[in-house]
């Protein structure tokens, strides 16, 4: 099942996120929300198909990153204690 988008094109993350699920990374399943961050507990690479349907792998530190995703990938994810927020 396809996460929602309820941005339409934009996705505003200066305003305050209204709701947050931890993340399993998954291969084939998106998350239920297209994010508008993503929280992550212990640093590492995450892998990641954005919102515009690019794969990216992505280094992160510890902390909260504005990245609009639709799904985080399990190959490729060392980061753990992810949590999506929208």
């Amino acid at each position: 099942m396809a996460a929602t988008n309820p941005y339409g094109a934009d996705v505003d993350v200066l305003g305050p996120a209204s709701n947050a699920e931890a993340v399993t990374p998954s291969d084939s399943t998106d998350l239920t929300h297209v994010s508008r961050g993503l929280y992550v507990g212990v640093a590492g690479d995450i892998s990641v198909i954005m919102r515009g349907g690019q794969t990216v792998t992505i280094s992160v530190q510890a902390g909260l990153h504005p990245l609009a995703v639709s799904r985080v990938r399990a190959s490729g994810t060392t980061a753990t204690g992810i949590v999506a927020i929208w």
